[in-house]
């Protein structure tokens, strides 16, 4: 039996992720909701969600002691980050006047604007929320079984600007293309929320479940 760790450091309700992951693993994994360092560095693979502001993430990450533990999973375990467990894996983030990240990666999180709109000059809600297609720009073992230009439920406000290409899994469109997901090596991580997102965000995390951690 492998160990799942979900890491918790109070952002958000996971319980929604927990129970999705014991779903596509039939009760045959071990699914542990965790706030303990060793026990994140221990797991078989980890899961890094989050909800809320960029400033109120990184704080919280800090007050938890789970900086070095989340920097080392990152290069270690098969590794998921979901929604704010994708934007603080990069440098910077526009939100609280300016948030200094986790910088695994180099990257920018920006807002989408008050006055975001589309390619036609029609207004678009601010935060995106709901569902919208996510385009597959590379293959990945965590696309199986996932059909290109499949729905998955997005809510955010802010959005990866990601500059280098070879990192870009999955692209959506919001007015403009943003990145969506990004993939290396052991780490696999995108911006909608798997455990909202029916049989395609499922399929997602059975897949990871299943994943060796290489491309």
């Amino acid at each position: 039996m492998q160990t799942i760790a979900v890491i918790d450091y109070g952002m958000g309700n996971l319980r929604s992720v927990v129970n999705a992951l014991q779903v596509v693993s039939a009760g045959s994994d071990q699914v542990l909701l965790t706030s303990d360092p060793q026990q994140v560095l221990a797991a078989d693979r980890v899961v890094f969600p989050g909800q809320g502001a960029a400033g109120d993430c990184m704080r919280a990450i800090d007050e938890y002691g789970l900086r070095q533990a989340i920097l080392s999973a990152a290069q270690r375990q098969p590794f998921l980050g979901i929604c704010m467990g994708m934007q603080v894996l990069v440098e910077h983030s526009e939100e609280n006047q300016g948030t200094r990240c986790l910088g695994i990666f180099a990257g920018q999180v920006r807002y989408f604007g008050d006055g975001h709109q589309d390619q036609c000059g029609v207004k678009l809600k601010v935060p995106h929320m709901g569902w919208n297609r996510v385009r597959q720009t590379q293959s990945h073992p965590l696309w199986h079984s996932i059909d290109d230009g499949s729905r998955f439920y997005f809510v955010h406000s802010y959005y990866l600007d990601e500059q280098d290409a070879t990192l870009v899994a999955g692209e959506t469109d919001y007015g403009f293309g943003f990145t969506s997901a990004i993939a290396k090596d052991n780490l696999f991580a995108l911006q909608c929320h798997p455990e909202k997102s029916a049989g395609a965000g499922l399929q997602l995390l059975r897949n990871f479940v299943n994943w060796d951690g290489r491309a």
